[in-house]
């Protein structure tokens, strides 16, 4: 295709700003390929006769262009074309290094889309290939099979691909997070709407690529599915008979910024290669979870045995410690747990919830951060459990935590499209766990929340534990003042005697204690005590008051007194 066809599609609208008053053929180039590059250095895309489409993100001052048009032109490029959107207006600078170097450059307004010239540039290329008896473009795939088979980075790969056929081409997870591809990302409402269309298609069992429209921009999207998940649901399918089983969750998705069911046969095959290409990569993925989520399941099935709680510390240091943080000393974590019903009040299979909260927990910066090394997860009967590494507390900063209300947005941005009217998927957070003689509370307190979020009627709906003591509270003014308070007395009376005669502090540790969600660390640091002088003063208390502080039911019973004395 020549240049100067491209400048007569009147629907397009580009403008020449070098090359049409010079008489030289500048517009009679060829061009044989439309790639999108950003890049400040871009020379190892090239091969020559591109039209190069850039939205100038690289070019900052005076001077940039320089160097960019000169890379350009050694490479042999055929034109260059620049967005007005960035900056409002082709930068003279840019003008002036095509004069100098020879190389035509057009201007693309604001309303054309790179897409619409990409797709313009390719049908005619497409036709010509046809024509001469080029091959099929598959096989610019398996050349990039191997470049992966040979250890190349899948971003490499796919940014490879999207320099030969001028589309933009990213994976996402179920969630909208990009995992790889084109940069820069998505925005992130546009990505979180591509995979909610993604999951809804899915479910309605749609054929793929399913091709959607954003605004006035067509999307093609094509499952990548976690084939160890699809097994797992396998076996849930043997169980409980015919049916879905929500295996798309843990799906990745290809997503192609062009419309692919007009693609001919031959290019179609492009699709189908691409796809087994990212499959590979999801295999790769997967594998590196085995080792973290065997680690949850023998630590729940330690939790759920009949092993004394002065061994717990040793035996899940051996497991869960030295696997997952790598440190001598317990890693400081958080339980979670997610069931679901959907689909005439099936519940939603663990395995799927399971993948899905693995990917949503993802938060690669904000105050907590956490990468899918920090994650470990197995399956409980119907529930997803998930032990998620949290950062240890800094002083004078809040506890750092998982968001239970963000985890919500992000849950519910996913599902909207996939969960039905009367469908349910609910989440339950414990307290941070500093230590693991604390992980059987821990998983107790998630439980508890989890059947706080069952109460509620969102769709969508995550609680943690500053719920279930809302909740429990919230019960308190519906109880006679003069029934609060005789329940307050006969918990508290032993401990306040006991200060009284002995000039103690125990109900200031008491307080204290569960103000800081019964962790030992941070209630000592609070009371400037050693960890083993807070141990004997909670002991006394247990002694005087006959109950069992490590039970989440006493702690909210003592809770309630404290409030009701």
């Amino acid at each position: 295709m020549r240049l100067r066809e491209l400048l007569d599609i009147d629907e397009l609208g580009l403008r020449p700003l070098v090359g049409a008053d010079t008489g030289d053929g500048m517009l009679d180039r060829a061009i044989s390929a439309v790639p999108t590059i950003d890049r400040a250095d871009p020379g190892r895309f090239l091969t020559g006769g591109e039209l190069v489409l850039t939205g100038l993100a690289w070019w900052h001052e005076d001077g940039d262009a320089e160097a960019f048009v000169r890379v350009l032109v050694l490479a042999g490029v055929t034109a260059l074309a620049a967005g007005e959107v960035e900056h409002g207006l082709v930068p003279d600078d840019l003008v002036r290094a095509c004069r100098r170097h020879g190389l035509p450059l057009l201007a693309v307004r604001p309303e054309t889309s790179f897409s619409a010239i990409t797709e313009h540039v390719l049908r005619r290329l497409h036709g010509l290939h046809r024509q001469n008896g080029v091959g099929s473009l598959a096989a610019v795939v398996e050349r990039h099979r191997m470049l992966l088979a040979d250890r190349s980075s899948a971003d490499l790969v796919l940014d490879l691909l999207r320099e030969n056929l001028g589309v933009d081409v990213r994976v996402l997870s179920a969630t909208g997070r990009q995992i790889s591809g084109a940069q820069p990302p998505l925005r992130a409402r546009t990505a979180a709407a591509l995979a909610a269309r993604y999951l809804a298609a899915r479910r309605a069992r749609e054929a793929a690529p399913h091709v959607v429209r954003i605004g006035d921009r067509p999307y093609s999207l094509a499952p990548v599915s976690d084939v160890r998940a699809v097994h797992d649901l396998h076996d849930v399918r043997d169980a409980i008979g015919p049916g879905p089983h929500a295996e798309e969750l843990g799906d990745w998705l290809v997503v192609i910024e062009a419309d692919t069911s007009h693609w001919p046969a031959p290019d179609a095959e492009l699709l189908d290669r691409l796809v087994e290409l990212v499959t590979d990569a999801r295999s790769a993925h997967e594998q590196s979870k085995a080792a973290l989520r065997d680690l949850a399941g023998r630590a729940l099935e330690l939790l759920h045995s009949t092993v004394p709680a002065e061994e717990i510390p040793v035996r899940l240091r051996s497991t869960a410690q030295s696997i997952v943080s790598g440190q001598l000393t317990w890693p400081r974590e958080q339980f979670v747990i997610a069931s679901g019903e959907w689909h005439e009040g099936r519940p939603v299979p663990a395995a799927a919830l399971r993948v899905l909260l693995e990917e949503a927990l993802l938060q690669p910066d904000g105050p907590v951060r956490v990468s899918p090394q920090d994650i470990a997860a197995t399956v409980d009967g119907e529930q997803a459990v998930l032990l998620v590494l949290v950062p240890e507390p800094t002083p004078g900063l809040p506890d750092p935590s998982l968001d239970c209300a963000a985890l919500q947005r992000r849950l519910s941005a996913a599902l909207a499209r996939w969960l039905g009217p009367t469908d349910r998927v609910c989440v339950g957070i414990s307290v941070p766990v500093d230590e693991p003689g604390n992980a059987r509370r821990a998983l107790e307190e998630a439980r508890n929340a989890l059947r706080i979020a069952r109460a509620g009627t969102e769709r969508v709906t995550v609680r943690g534990p500053d719920d279930l003591t809302t909740h429990i509270l919230s019960l308190l003014p519906l109880i006679p003042a003069d029934t609060r308070r005789a329940f307050a007395d006969r918990l508290l009376g032993p401990l306040r005697d006991h200060d009284r005669r002995h000039r103690t502090d125990l109900l200031t540790t008491l307080r204290t204690f569960l103000d800081c969600d019964a962790s030992w660390t941070a209630c000592a640091a609070r009371l400037h005590l050693h960890t083993n002088s807070l141990r004997h003063r909670v002991t006394r208390i247990e002694q005087l008051t006959g109950r069992d502080l490590s039970r989440l039911e006493t702690r909210l019973d003592f809770l309630a007194a404290l409030r009701s004395g």
